[in-house]
């Protein structure tokens, strides 16, 4: 499920990053990685705003939705 999906609060381990090459890289060098975990903390507007590798980042919801876990 994309983490769109996500309850605020709630880890969970990135098990896909969909789209094409460049947004892969992109959110590979956030620390998006395929096994790597995320907490969403939370939510404004259907954006995000995630906790991955101790670090604070607020995405888009059409960015958070390639991101499957």
């Amino acid at each position: 499920m994309p983490l769109t999906f996500a309850a605020i609060g709630e880890q969970a381990t990135v098990k896909k990053i969909a789209g094409k090459d460049g947004t892969r890289r992109f959110l590979a060098d956030l620390g998006f990685v395929v096994g790597g975990t995320v907490t969403v903390i939370t939510e404004i507007g259907g954006n995000l705003i995630v906790s991955v590798k101790d670090t604070r980042v607020a995405l888009s919801k059409s960015m958070a939705s390639r991101i499957m876990i």
